[in-house]
């Protein structure tokens, strides 16, 4: 799932500045466990967490696989007047060197990697007692964003993970118990908030990356009107008096200290 077509599809900066308050609470979290010096953003789009670690005073590394999110990042770096080093490359094979790092941190990133490598090479990255710090959306049947593809779409068959696994807190502590101690798991709620009912249509035809490679993936136009359909009548479900569609969606921010 974490390939640079999928992320440069629709405008992956929409999502990335909506979701930025989440990235700076994983390095609220992050920064409150341990050293905060040097800390690498894995996974990082376009860097909400890279720039909040740097605002906080770290010097900061960022990874991403898709080359089209550092260059926004780089962007959105020089014009807050932060020093990051963006490298283009997998959030789990880094090349970075082994025991560099004081944290590790990821905002809605490394939840789409396959997730023993990613361990490991987290694992690698970090000192020992260093923080690992990340966040994750929480499965939610009433998902409006999700639940059309569910119901239209045939659910992947023999898919060893998923991204929302993270957001389950017995997942979380057995993929860490060999490389991490002192778990905490903190669960809140993001208000996805959209202008109109429009806004949401668009939001997964123009400019969401895993709805917009969804949509262009499906070769019979039939069976793609009928998600757009769906969604709409999710999103109308969600309308609020003003007309503004809303959605609460849970997440949890993780930390836990490299053993």
């Amino acid at each position: 799932m974490s390939t640079p077509s999928v992320w440069s599809a629709g405008r992956y900066d929409a999502v990335g500045d909506r979701i930025a308050p989440i990235a700076a609470e994983v390095v609220a979290a992050a920064k409150q466990r341990g050293e905060f010096d040097e800390v690498v953003d894995l996974a990082c789009g376009t860097g909400s967490a890279a720039l909040a670690a740097a605002a906080a005073g770290a010097r900061v590394t960022a990874v991403d696989i898709t080359p089209e999110l550092i260059a926004i990042g780089t962007e959105k770096a020089e014009r807050a007047g932060h020093s990051v080093t963006w490298v283009t490359g997998d959030a789990a094979d880094t090349g970075l060197p082994s025991g560099s790092f004081d944290a590790v941190v990821s905002n809605m990133g490394i939840i789409f990697v396959e997730p023993a490598k990613q361990i490991a090479e987290i694992a690698r990255l970090l000192k020992p007692q260093g923080v690992l710090g990340f966040s994750s959306w929480v499965r939610e049947p009433g998902n409006p964003f999700f639940r059309p593809v569910l119901e239209v779409l045939e659910p992947p068959q023999n898919s060893e993970y998923s991204p929302d696994q993270w957001g389950e807190p017995n997942t979380v502590s057995d993929r860490l118990a060999a490389d991490f101690d002192d778990l905490a798991i903190e669960s809140r709620f993001h208000t996805w908030q959209l202008g109109s009912l429009d806004d949401a249509m668009k939001w997964v035809m123009r400019e969401s990356p895993i709805h917009v490679s969804m949509l262009a993936g499906i070769d019979d136009d039939t069976t793609r009107e009928r998600l757009l359909a769906a969604f709409e009548s999710e999103f109308r479900r969600c309308l609020d008096a003003d007309g503004t569609v809303t959605y609460d969606a849970p997440y949890v921010v993780v930390t836990a200290l490299r053993r």
